[in-house]
């Protein structure tokens, strides 16, 4: 084969232009004993494409199907989530409750006493009042 054409052929080899029947070429051509000293380099490399399409994988490949952890590993998550979401609502809300209760019982306390002051001021009103009528009625 002309050394120009193989030439031709590597370079289209490495623009990844080739086609089957030209790789082939190439392959023919690196397996012979006369190769040009300025191609040597790259027998090693067609030589080995050679030898590794003859290589078959002879392994007998298990067919067992393995156990899948993660689809119920998934659903676990899941139904955790779901649990703390609804639970933890609900443990909000009570603890929002408590806080308004609380909140309303400090009120109504405070609204107690300023009542309890309140009257106290009404009944010394209500004792001037009696005394004021006695004053106007004895006279």
């Amino acid at each position: 084969m002309a050394l120009d054409k193989i030439e031709i052929l590597l370079e289209k080899y490495f623009e990844a232009t080739t086609t089957v029947a030209e790789e082939e070429q190439l392959r023919d051509y690196f397996s012979q004993d006369s190769v040009a000293p300025h191609l040597e380099q790259y027998t090693p490399m067609f030589t080995y494409f050679s030898k590794a399409k003859d290589e078959r994988f002879t392994k007998q490949v298990p067919l067992k199907p393995r156990v899948s952890y993660h689809k119920w590993i998934s659903i676990a998550a899941v139904a955790v989530m779901a649990f703390g979401i609804y639970f933890g609502n609900d443990y909000r809300e009570q603890r929002e409750a408590e806080f308004a209760y609380q909140e309303t019982k400090k009120a109504l306390s405070l609204l107690a006493q300023n009542l309890e002051r309140g009257t106290e001021k009404v009944a010394y009103l209500n004792e001037f009042e009696q005394a004021k009528q006695k004053i106007y009625n004895n006279n």
